[in-house]
Parts: structure tokens; sequence; C-alpha cells
């Protein structure tokens, strides 16, 4: 069974940085957990070395809903 933590929530551009910065620097550590947190919770996972990346860029326009753009990066792997 598959278990899922999520959170949503709004944040400033500096602090959106702040975490892909805490990210990054999780997996940059060599050969140790990285610990990602969601929400108010910290998710301790084991990724390999090599790590499968996705990147999907949308780009609507829309003349009664006005424009959206949307970017996501999803990283998978095997433990």
């Amino acid at each position: 069974m598959a278990q899922r933590t999520t959170a949503d929530e709004t944040l400033p551009r500096d602090e959106l940085a702040a975490y892909l910065q805490e990210l990054a620097t999780e997996f940059g550590q060599s050969e140790e957990a990285v610990t990602v947190p969601v929400g108010n919770k910290n998710v301790s996972l084991d990724p390999p070395q090599n790590v499968d990346v996705s990147v999907e860029v949308v780009e609507r326009s829309s003349m009664l809903r006005g424009n959206r753009e949307t970017v996501e990066i999803e990283l998978s792997w095997k433990p």
C-alpha cells in the first residue's frame, strides 16, 4: 500500500527559493537519506545516486479565465 503525504500552500518567491535550495542541499549530500519537509511533517527518503527527473511546463491562455502557468517537477527512483 502506498503512503502519500501532501501539502498545498502559497509561498512568496523568496520562501519558495529557500525551500527548493533546502531540497537541493538534501539531494547534494552523498549517500545519505534525504529529508523532505511536507507541510508540518518531515519525510525521510533513500534515493540512489541516479534519480529519474521529469519537468513539465504548461502555459495556458484563456480570454475568460486569464493566463495560467504551471511547472511540475517529478523525481522518482527505486530505493
